[in-house]
């Protein structure tokens, strides 16, 4: 007996990982209510972890937790409190019957739901996390942990912007194809954000690595969703080709492996091949954007792992090619340290002088790279001073004792 709660309770979380935005997106499409649907669907949820260790899981648990949530939903709007806020809408739309009905052919609206997380009236900064929750499910607190905001502003925040899109009516609908580029751009931003988010304040790998599949997970699916869009195929090639690397990027420890000393038997040849085959199709489709030069930075990366070399020149020229068409202080300092692959570490920090952008003097990476390369010129004194100044601007414990590391090695190395 003692399986048949625990098998219920599997078969409730699998719902939530595979099925909780599609769900959640089809309860919430006709009325814009996102915290009346989240609440239909956990009421649903905790019903069937309560009901399904006596009766055993059904069939088709998807349709079941639908059809108990959309009844609840319908309950809530037929309500006189509810009908006082709330638009009342076509609830009689809500009375078939989904229990036979497999979850692929429920419609998907989860791509309705992206493009209203990233609506022009909702704040840039609420985009990302509320994507997390609503077409992810990730708790509220886990995604405060990861933007280092205390728990209940995150969680205030989350209802108020949620409350925005029912209260303006926000459209949960795809945009035409006049308004899709700059729509786009919102929603493929958000989600590189969840991907690059800043880790400052985070313990452990645990949450990183959470965070970052499930950035991958959503760019697939937008990728998937919206087949004929180059950048959207070249964001989801961009995170599959950079998260091939992840087993490889950090030791036992946690202290971090930089790129040309990993273990080139611990990158992911699936996701690499994934990723290629992503930035084939955006590639097909002949409209360069951003994403697809990233991902094709990713892929000179990736192709080390079968030519056991890294082609600097053609990095070269994809960095350029990404500064002039999204520049960043990041690809500039990348684009350093691949000049000084090929013309000597002199020349790297050069390039480095030639950046003019003001925030370059309080950009770890460019301290970082530079301590680097004046480690290789040999100038130990100035190479000590920029490890220090990198440390001063790193708050990941791992990067810091790497860096200190690094930077006693120098010091040994230059001692006489």
């Amino acid at each position: 007996m003692a399986e048949q709660p625990v098998a219920a309770r599997e078969a409730a979380e699998q719902v939530v990982r595979n099925s909780y935005g599609r769900l959640l997106a089809l309860l919430a499409a006709r009325s814009g209510d996102i915290a009346a649907a989240e609440d239909a669907l956990a009421d649903a949820l905790e019903r069937a972890v309560t009901i399904w260790p006596a009766t055993g899981a059904p069939a088709n648990p998807e349709g079941w937790i639908f059809t108990v949530a959309r009844n609840r939903l319908r309950d809530h709007y037929r309500s006189a409190a509810a009908q006082t806020s709330v638009v009342l809408h076509d609830v009689n739309g809500f009375d078939e019957t989904w229990d036979d009905i497999s979850i692929d052919s429920i419609p998907d609206e989860r791509l309705a739901l992206l493009f209203a997380c990233a609506h022009p009236a909702i704040d840039p900064a609420m985009r990302t996390p509320l994507m997390l929750q609503t077409v992810l499910g990730l708790d509220a607190n886990l995604i405060a942990d990861a933007y280092v905001i205390p728990r209940p502003a995150m969680a205030q925040r989350l209802v108020r912007t949620k409350r925005r899109i029912r209260d303006t009516r926000i459209p949960f609908h795809v945009p035409d194809r006049s308004e899709m580029p700059a729509r786009l751009t919102a929603v493929l931003e958000a989600v590189y954000g969840a991907y690059a988010i800043d880790w400052r304040g985070i313990s452990g790998t645990t949450l990183r690595d959470s965070l970052a599949s499930e950035a991958v997970y959503l760019a697939e699916l937008i990728a998937d969703l919206l087949p004929n869009e180059p950048e959207a195929l070249g964001l989801a090639a961009l995170l599959r080709l950079s998260s091939s690397r992840a087993s490889a990027r950090v030791e036992p420890s946690g202290e971090p492996i930089p790129l040309d000393e990993q273990d080139l038997s611990l990158w992911d040849a699936v996701a690499i091949e994934r990723g290629e085959t992503y930035l084939r199709s955006a590639y097909a489709l002949r409209q360069i954007g951003r994403f697809q030069l990233e991902a094709a930075i990713e892929s000179a990366h990736c192709a080390r792992a079968k030519t056991g070399r890294t082609d600097h020149r053609a990095l070269l020229a994809l960095y350029d090619a990404l500064l002039h068409v999204a520049p960043s202080l990041g690809a500039q300092v990348a684009r350093a340290a691949t000049i000084a692959e090929l013309n000597g570490p002199e020349a790297g920090v050069a390039a480095l002088d030639g950046i003019s952008s003001a925030g370059v003097e309080r950009f770890q990476p460019a301290w970082a790279t530079r301590a680097h390369l004046l480690a290789q010129a040999g100038n130990t004194v100035d190479a000590v001073h920029a490890y220090e100044k990198a440390i001063s601007l790193t708050t990941d414990a791992w990067t810091r004792t790497w860096l200190r590391e690094r930077a006693t090695r120098v010091i040994a190395a230059g001692t006489p």
